[in-house]
């Protein structure tokens, strides 16, 4: 059996979960099958990887066009007997390439278009040209793989008539082997370099500055929090200049009450990364929209309890009271998943982290109980596997 995944992210140019998912999953896949990557950014060296560009032509173009540009180009090259697409970017480019071939083509959610209408304000008119690309794979699919149930819920709900029998949940996972704790000296120093105290509590976020990831109200909500507590953003990549200048503004009000707000824009290297997690005493995950969350998989990983909206899939990961704390998230139904109470969601916020940080002994214990979880229950060999038998069962 040959498969090509075909995805926008891959190394090296990796950005969020999605192409976390698919590095690792090529990476598992390859101990059982052929499998060959085709994905956006340019040309890669990796055997088996192909790399492509946006078409010059567009290059002013929207991105949504230019991103359907690049598919046509994948599609023209697909060689394979199952094509499996991961997010929007790569999705059509799946669809074409099944019917082109006539082979099956698998698609992987990881986050849906009508659950991001905030994504207009970086698109415009390309919002509902990426809708529809969307829409177009997701109906005409041999299967939709959800990464958690929840986001399978959400699926169903978003694209009703999409059989529910083709819509399988496989969920995200965490490399075990490479997320862990490392030695207290690796940890000093990448703590030394950013200009965190670990004589403190601390608390860290880690993602990108877009609306989902609801970075703004974590900023609101760690005015409550006592001084003593340091703040760790490792958040980069703003959707828009706007939401670039609103998580600014929050930052620098902070910064004028409270010592220690620490700002990390750039993409870290992963073992500086996972070191500045160990560094801290807690770890927050306030998204407004989540289909699973393998950061807080990779937290948990390195030891530390997650303090999470209750959102998406984040309740398939995060067990409340055990590994972390679930912050109740009422939302409006317009599937923008604003919450219908912003000052509500932002005081359970602070009060969740309140739990943590304020019982040292019960933050340990949540941590070590993080650690197992990911280890027994999102295996990447697991979801492999998984994923092998629907291959095999659409052909």
């Amino acid at each position: 059996m040959r498969v090509e995944l075909l995805t926008r992210e891959y190394p090296p140019h990796i950005y969020g979960g999605a192409g976390v998912h698919v590095d690792e999953l090529a990476r598992v896949l390859r101990t059982h099958i052929e499998v060959g990557v085709r994905c956006f950014d340019g040309p890669r060296d990796a055997p088996g990887v192909t790399g492509y560009d946006t078409p010059p032509a567009l290059a002013e173009a929207n991105p949504a066009l230019a991103t359907l540009g690049t598919d046509l180009l994948i599609a023209n090259d697909v060689r394979a007997d199952v094509v499996h697409s991961h997010t929007w970017y790569a999705n059509l480019a799946g669809h074409l390439a099944g019917l082109l071939n006539d082979i099956p083509h698998i698609l992987s959610a990881h986050s849906l278009e009508p659950l991001r209408p905030w994504k207009a304000e970086q698109l415009g008119g390309g919002y509902a040209v990426s809708s529809w690309a969307e829409r177009t794979a997701y109906e005409g699919a041999a299967r939709v793989i959800a990464v958690s149930a929840g986001m399978r819920a959400d699926i169903l709900r978003a694209y009703p008539q999409i059989d529910a029998a083709k819509v399988e949940v496989v969920h995200n996972g965490v490399d075990v082997d490479a997320w862990y704790r490392p030695e207290e000296s690796v940890i000093d120093e990448a703590a030394a370099k950013h200009g965190v105290d670990r004589s403190r509590r601390s608390v860290i976020f880690v993602g990108r500055i877009t609306r989902q990831k609801g970075l703004p109200y974590l900023l609101k909500a760690a005015a409550a929090l006592p001084d003593d507590v340091q703040l760790i953003f490792c958040a980069g990549a703003p959707d828009t200049p706007e939401l670039y200048a609103e998580v600014t503004a929050l930052v620098e009000e902070l910064r004028e009450t409270r010592t220690g707000v620490l700002w990390i824009p750039d993409m870290l290297p992963r073992e500086e990364l996972i070191a500045l997690l160990a560094s801290a005493t807690v770890f927050a995950c306030p998204s407004i929209y989540e289909p699973l969350g393998i950061v807080n998989l990779e937290a948990m990983a390195v030891g530390l309890p997650v303090v999470a909206s209750a959102t998406g899939g984040i309740p398939e990961v995060v067990a409340d009271g055990e590994t972390g704390v679930l912050i109740p998230l009422a939302q409006v139904s317009d599937g923008s998943g604003t919450p219908t109470n912003p000052d509500q969601f932002i005081a359970d916020i602070a009060a969740g982290l309140m739990n943590v940080l304020e019982d040292e002994a019960r933050g340990k214990r949540m941590g070590t109980a993080g650690r197992k979880r990911a280890e027994e229950h999102f295996s990447w060999e697991a979801i492999a596997e998984r994923t092998i038998e629907i291959y095999r069962d659409v052909l």
